[in-house]
């Protein structure tokens, strides 16, 4: 067993320890994160942000600290706004979400109009993705599409199939106005938006890297692509 799982105590008291010892004159401070959502596993890490109105620009650190491994995430009182709105704009609310969910550990009076900035992102969704957006993605679906069914490669098909469920998880999630994700995150937003289709999208791609049968993506793919009028080739252009 590890140091670092002998000294572990509990996540709200580490975060209250870590706060009070490298940031005790902060305005404001969120434990986020897998603990606060009861997901935690034996490698999970404590997200922790921080306010402070004396701060000249946001930062983040990642600091071993009363057992965790702990990423802080540091404010003033007006630079999260940014980074809600670029977090927004690339329909992944990382920050928004981390606010709206993160339990207080220490509050000078501001963190529940930040809690409700985050809420009304969130509840509010990414922007709508224009006719040509579609248009495009649709492109690169049909383009990574093609070559998935042609190739014969078994290396190169995984490589293939992992470029198809980030396109078309992305396709299906922004089509409808949800949030997107990386990694872990891909599977917890399709689960978000639908646990039917999640389970669907997951057992396709699962039967293939098992498998090596491809059928069950492809037509996977065209059912999504059919309703904004199938892959897409002939006549395509950018930027003439």
């Amino acid at each position: 067993m590890g140091v670092r799982e002998i000294n572990r105590i509990d996540p709200y008291k580490a975060a209250e320890l870590f706060t009070s010892k490298h940031f005790p004159n902060c305005h404001g401070a969120l434990l986020a994160g897998s603990v606060v959502r009861g997901e935690a596993t034996e490698t999970s890490d404590l997200d922790i942000v921080i306010f402070d109105k004396n701060l000249k620009s946001a930062y983040r650190e990642s600091i071993i600290d009363f057992g965790w491994n702990i990423e802080v995430f540091v404010h003033n009182l007006t630079s999260y706004k940014d980074f809600f709105k670029s977090d927004c704009e690339r329909a992944r609310p990382s920050l928004p979400k981390m606010v709206s969910e993160g339990i207080v550990i220490i509050d000078s009076g501001k963190i529940e109009s930040m809690k409700q900035e985050a809420n009304d992102l969130l509840e509010k969704g990414p922007e709508e993705w224009s006719a040509e957006t579609i248009k495009i993605k649709r492109y690169f679906i049909t383009d990574a599409l093609d070559d998935y069914i042609g190739s014969t490669n078994r290396a190169e098909e995984i490589f293939i199939a992992n470029t198809l469920a980030e396109l078309v998880s992305e396709f299906v999630l922004r089509t409808n106005q949800k949030w997107i994700g990386t990694s872990k995150w891909v599977v917890r937003s399709l689960r978000n938006y639908d646990e039917k289709f999640a389970e669907h999208f997951v057992e396709a791609f699962d039967s293939f890297y098992k498998t090596g049968d491809k059928n069950k993506i492809i037509v996977m793919v065209d059912e999504i692509l059919q309703p904004f009028g199938g892959r897409l080739f002939q006549g395509f252009s950018l930027g003439k």
